[in-house]
């Protein structure tokens, strides 16, 4: 992911070191209480790419969000990368889990998609944040372990689970990167959603009209029934996640 803040101070390393950014807590300095704390930056950070977009977070604009100097943010979040790995974790708190599995694991799982799906509606700006994330936080953390323990009942062994979910979390992401770009596409248009989409219909029903495109014919014979984005969402989930482990119960 390239970089749109502004340049670290002299000396920085760039990137995430895990240990240092979730094993220590913030240390208290001496003197007068600190004017800001790391999760005051990462909740005004948070903010401003909801509102204007990931490319709109930089040091210095979460700095006058805060009424700060520039500089003075370093001190809690030492570079760009390590305030989007912030970031990533706090919306994955936004998680409203159960705090044990039903024992229905397509369930649980579809739950799981379903919550990380309203996240990311929340959160324009984090499906495109996801592939640049270079740690796990803890409140990531805890809704993975919580995944792994859904997929207990499949069978599938840990290595399976842990890329199953890792398979899963980018299905939402990828559908929800559609989803929202298909949103925009639309507004900027100035028509609706069932303008498009009966001038898209109107179109492909056209070029299968002279024999060509057999395949795409008969699909598009069978089309029907709802189509909006959280129909056609519950369908490929679905796919998903009875490929999953089709044999187990």
């Amino acid at each position: 992911m390239a970089r749109t803040g502004s340049a670290t101070p002299s000396g920085s390393r760039v990137g995430v070191d895990p240990e240092a950014l979730w094993s220590a807590a913030e240390r208290p300095r001496r003197g007068r209480p600190p004017a800001h704390s790391r999760a005051e930056i990462t909740t005004a950070a948070v903010a401003i790419a909801d509102t204007e977009g990931l490319a709109a977070v930089t040091m210095r604009a979460v700095a006058a969000r805060l009424g700060a100097g520039t500089m003075s943010l370093y001190s809690y979040v030492p570079n760009k990368e390590t305030l989007l790995e912030l970031m990533i974790d706090e919306v994955s708190g936004d998680h409203r889990l159960p705090t044990n599995p039903t024992g229905d694991w397509r369930s649980d799982l579809r739950q799981i998609a379903h919550e990380q799906r309203a996240i990311m509606r929340r959160h324009p700006w984090l499906p495109a944040a996801l592939p640049a994330r270079q740690t796990l936080g803890p409140n990531t953390l805890a809704v993975l372990d919580y995944a792994l323990a859904v997929m207990t009942p499949t069978g599938l062994d840990a290595q399976a689970r842990l890329e199953t979910f890792s398979l899963l979390t980018g299905f939402v992401a990828s559908q929800m990167s559609y989803e929202l770009a298909q949103e925009r596409a639309i507004e900027a248009a100035g028509r609706t959603p069932g303008e498009i989409l009966d001038a898209q219909t109107r179109y492909l029903r056209a070029a299968v009209a002279g024999g060509n495109y057999a395949h795409l014919a008969q699909a598009l014979a069978a089309t029907g029934g709802d189509q909006s984005a959280q129909a056609v969402f519950d369908r490929l989930l679905d796919r998903v996640i009875n490929g999953i482990a089709p044999e187990s119960g």
